[in-house]
């Protein structure tokens, strides 16, 4: 699966537009970079711009656009609202998707380091990637901002974690810049049928975890409780990782509990929503619906349906367009506005409509072209697409046998296969045209020039590393073929009975699918060179096959005795 990360560097301008469009062009250059948002704030003189893509390509683009606002930004110049401490002043890293906060505070790293070494600027790392606890803290490592780095430069204890430790000449324009690595934030307000912004307020402290000002005997009018040094001691409230506040939306002529979730894997959207619905009802308010400012990955809305589906005793297995669909409507998402999914999930704006996609025809469509003069799509997609039909049978059944009426008790053990086989379906819908980009790699492989003997070797490289792909291929689709069996037997033995024949079907064509996808990796494995590979996926792939016609039988059998 696609490794996605996002970065969202803060510039030190915000006035100069055609500046700012210089450095965002430089991040568009990147093959594999999305540009999605560029917000200047004059007062502030700054400017934060979001992309995102594959961790190499986003980590290219931040430090392309790091060296470009250091050569077009004068920090000595600078005057702006927000604190700063450099031309780009902070550059975060976030994880989106199928990434782990580890993996990422690791290329937060590595950036860092070629910041510092290559572009001669002072590095502090912050948040996840800091190297000790009190760099943790933006503020702290931001501290005395551009007019105090001299200072702080020389300093032991806040020497750089990269870069150069002196104030020189080119420092004195670039300043100095954070790079850390921090969780994904999501801007999130929930609709109040109310006007009222103290009510607002009020639900807002007793959910965001900074909470509201302690007070003696009366908490709205009592005096604030001060701690030792003279501070105000706070109640926390029930949300961690949530900043939020109260406000009226005159466009809307409502309130709102303006909610920044500052750690999603610590508080989730559809958490926020419940707690704020349980504090509003307990204060006589309902929630009429919520509002995502900006964008939010794809798995935060599956979470959220996901568990508005669970509680409705409903299975999980299902279409991620469908668990988006209940999502949408649990959280009221189209209170306000119509809510498209296609515009505020960072992984449907990066995919690339102008690819023709095989699993994306019609079916009339896809077996036309499998019928035409072209070579592709042939057998390995085919089979891919056999094993697709065959693990959504099975989540069928599994779907169909946890709504059944009368069996509402097991719900959640169908819902769990229905998972499983979900799984299987999702992973095969992809194979079906990663088979034919591995034919294609082939040709291409052929297609490149061999007229000295350095591109001979260059050619013959490239159409050898083809191969292997192509025989890796099929390999994947037929263990995800083989394994996706499961989910049918498990259906003929225990699912709905009525649809015991669509359990049998689901077999018979998983079983075809590893059965086609075998003989894929049997005749790609004739071209390739390494004969020790080819002996030992040759061996696994013909166990696969044998154990996957036994348990077609197997499972034929059950199905043959309920018939």
């Amino acid at each position: 699966m696609r490794k996605l990360i996002e970065c969202v560097p803060n510039f030190s301008e915000g006035n100069d537009m055609a500046l700012i469009a210089k450095i965002t062009d430089e991040i568009q250059k990147v093959e594999g970079v999305k540009l999605l948002d560029v917000d200047p704030g004059k007062a502030t003189n700054r400017t934060v711009v979001t992309f995102v893509g594959e961790p190499e390509p986003v980590c290219e683009a931040a430090f392309r656009a790091v060296k470009l606002a250091g050569e077009l930004i004068d920090m000595s110049k600078h005057h702006g609202a927000h604190p700063r401490f450099g031309a780009t002043d902070v550059c975060p890293l976030v994880p989106v998707a199928n990434i782990t906060m580890d993996e990422v505070v690791e290329y937060a790293h590595k950036l860092a380091k070629r910041i510092g070494e290559e572009l001669h600027i002072p590095i502090y790392c912050y948040e996840s990637a800091a190297y000790e606890e009190k760099r943790k803290n933006l503020a702290n490592c931001r501290a005395g901002e551009y007019e105090g780095l001299k200072d702080k430069l020389v300093n032991p204890e806040w020497k750089p974690d990269f870069g150069p430790a002196v104030f020189d000449e080119k420092v004195a324009k670039t300043g100095a810049t954070a790079v850390g690595a921090r969780n994904f934030l999501v801007a999130y307000n929930v609709n109040l049928n109310t006007t009222s912004t103290r009510r607002a307020n009020s639900i807002a402290f007793d959910v965001r975890e900074r909470g509201r000002v302690k007070r003696e005997g009366n908490p709205l009018t009592g005096k604030i409780v001060k701690d030792e040094n003279g501070n105000s001691v706070y109640t926390p409230g029930t949300l961690k990782s949530v900043k939020a506040i109260g406000w009226y939306i005159e466009e809307y002529g409502i309130a709102q509990i303006s909610m920044n979730l500052t750690d999603i894997t610590v508080c989730s959207v559809h958490k926020a929503f419940e707690e704020v619905c349980e504090k509003a009802a307990a204060r006589g308010i309902r929630v009429t619906g919520s509002e995502l400012v900006g964008l939010v990955p794809l798995q935060s809305l599956l979470d959220a349906g996901k568990y508005f589906l669970k509680k409705q005793h409903r299975s999980t297995g299902i279409a991620d367009s469908e668990i988006i669909k209940i999502a949408v409507k649990s959280l009221g998402l189209d209170d306000l506005k119509p809510f498209d999914p296609k515009k505020k999930v960072i992984e449907y704006l990066l995919e690339d409509d102008s690819k023709k996609n095989l699993i994306d025809m019609n079916l009339k469509a896809f077996a036309e072209e499998t019928a035409s003069e072209s070579p592709a799509p042939g057998g390995g997609s085919i089979a891919a697409y056999m094993g697709t039909l065959g693990a959504a049978l099975g989540t069928m059944v599994a779907n169909l046998s946890s709504h059944k009426r009368g069996w509402d008790e097991r719900w959640e053990e169908f819902s769990d296969w229905a998972d499983k086989g979900k799984y299987y379906h999702d992973a095969l819908v992809k194979m079906v045209d990663e088979d034919t980009n591995a034919f294609n790699k082939i040709m291409n492989a052929f297609g490149l020039p061999k007229k000295t003997a350095e591109e001979k070797e260059i050619r013959h490289k490239a159409i050898q590393d083809a191969t292997k792909y192509a025989i890796e291929v099929p390999f994947r689709t037929m263990n995800l073929c083989y394994e996706s069996m499961e989910v049918a037997k498990a259906m003929a033995e225990i699912g709905n009975p009525n649809s015991v024949s669509d359990a049998g079907v689901g077999a018979l064509a998983a079983c075809a699918g590893v059965r086609g996808a075998y003989l894929n990796v049997r005749i790609n494995a004739g071209s390739y060179e390494d004969k020790a590979f080819v002996d030992d996926i040759l061996a696994k792939a013909k166990k696969l096959n044998d154990d996957a016609i036994a348990k077609e039988k197997e499972i034929m059998d059950i199905v043959e005795s309920k018939l």
